[in-house]
């Protein structure tokens, strides 16, 4: 209580947070305007609740591809854009490398260069969501004439990828003068909407369905609302727990022997076990859809060919079985689990780096304890690194996955809107985490000011 006395008679706080929600209330503007030209049908809404790689999409976007809007694409391309180009920065291109190790000036062309990158993948991206979503029948042009024109294609395409660099921009101000990472706030604010309908949906679902149905049933249905409270706040407390966990490996420093307590407490490397973030899930997500995508550039059939349902992972793809009998396998759901557990070992292995790693300690005379110096440093903190990466990738699969398995159970029926946990879960905590430490970093310089004021 006493934090949120001192968050609202803190001026510069409360300016920030007031800067964040007017930029956030523009977001929600745009992703209520459907794109020129396009009439979204009947089965957009209920597609952008299945769980599918459009429906990922839809929540980078904040809601904004259920009904088409010039917010569509959201902030996806750029963030495929910055993975590639980060990517490429380590020892692949020469001169992104070069540019990484330039200090602020290097920051600022990778990022020009991440731009001009996220411009040419939404395009390819919006042509092919364009393709896919019609068809599908999820839209259509207002004018049939225009169906298959180059020019409204090109127009569309136009439109959406404006949205994107917009979006880019507000999240830029945000981060610039309101609290938290801009993009990350945005995507956080797409998430959180959701929430409350998914609460609502869960009370009529089972507790008002059954008022005047006599006092058992809507006893029975209260038990079940609060099972469900109980079941999304585990899988909250879960998610923060798994974000916060760490792995300490304690370091000491050459010519330190001397130092206090509160020095040597504080002297260790902190490897995360979710290092990767939600990264592997949006690549994950991306290589699933590209085969749809890529088939839709080629042709209306091609684009809806029975095949592209293994890469489906909200969906059992059937298979021919023995006397004409058919079997079924989630192989989309299998595929995307191991291209999660896969991208998480790629990334936070490139993230964390233990041979520049054991180099840098090297160099500044830093050691760990038993180990050392050398090879047999970059040996030692690898094997901690993949152990605890481990942990981190079968974690983040199993929340990532949650719903898609309760989707496909069909434990809430065709209420697939009900289901618990995921990407979103994940993106969440992590902002608010991050928002947090702002606001006790904002905090604390302020308490330094009134200190040194004082003195």
């Amino acid at each position: 209580m006493r934090k949120f006395v001192s968050i609202f008679k803190n001026k510069e706080i409360v300016g920030r947070i007031f800067f964040t929600i007017m930029i956030l209330f523009v977001v929600r503007i745009g992703a209520a305007i459907t794109v020129p030209l396009v009439q979204p049908k009947a089965g957009l809404a209920e597609a952008m609740n299945s769980g599918n790689a459009l429906a990922l999409m839809d929540l980078l976007g904040g809601g904004a591809l259920s009904n088409f809007s010039v917010f569509a694409l959201g902030v996806s391309p750029y963030i495929t854009a910055q993975i590639i180009v980060e990517l490429l920065s380590k020892d692949v291109l020469p001169a992104l490398t070069e540019l990484s190790k330039q200090g602020q000036y290097g920051r600022k062309k990778i990022e020009m260069a991440t731009r001009y990158l996220c411009l040419l993948l939404g395009a390819v991206q919006g042509y092919g969501i364009i393709k896919t979503m019609e068809n599908s029948n999820y839209i259509g042009f207002i004018d049939s004439s225009m169906q298959g024109s180059f020019w409204s294609y090109a127009y569309i395409v136009t439109v959406l990828l404006a949205g994107t660099m917009l979006s880019l921009w507000l999240g830029d101000q945000i981060t610039e003068k309101g609290l938290g990472n801009g993009i990350s706030v945005i995507i956080f604010a797409g998430c959180v909407r959701s929430l409350p309908i998914q609460i609502s949906t869960a009370w009529q679902k089972w507790v008002m369905v059954n008022v005047g149905h006599g006092d058992q049933a809507v006893i029975k249905g209260s038990f079940q609302f609060a099972l469900y409270i109980l079941a999304l706040l585990l899988i909250v407390s879960g998610v923060v727990f798994f974000e916060l966990a760490r792995r300490k490996i304690p370091v000491q420093h050459a010519g330190k022997g001397g130092q206090s307590a509160s020095m040597a407490k504080a002297s260790f490397l902190p490897i995360k076990v979710n290092s990767a973030g939600v990264i592997p899930v949006i690549f994950a997500s991306s290589i699933l859809m590209a085969p749809s995508v890529i088939a839709s550039f080629i042709s209306a059939e091609a684009g809806q060919a029975g095949w592209l349902k293994i890469f489906a992972y909200s969906e059992m793809y059937e298979m021919p079985g023995i006397n004409g009998s058919t079997w079924s396998m989630p192989w989309g759901l299998l595929i995307y689990i191991a291209l999660i557990i896969a991208f998480t070992f790629f990334y936070s292995e490139m993230q964390m780096d233990p041979e520049n790693m054991a180099d840098n300690f090297q160099k500044n005379g830093s050691y760990i304890p038993g180990i050392h110096p050398g090879k047999e440093t970059e040996r030692y903190v690898r094997k901690v690194l993949n152990r605890v990466t481990f942990i981190g990738a079968f974690a983040l699969a199993t929340i990532a996955a949650i719903p898609v398995i309760l989707t496909l159970s069909g434990i809430f029926g065709a209420d697939s809107s009900l289901a618990i946990g995921g990407t979103g879960m994940i993106i969440v905590v992590g902002v608010c985490i991050e928002l947090n430490s702002q606001i006790d970093g904002l905090l604390a310089g302020k308490s330094f000011e009134e200190v040194q004021g004082g003195m």
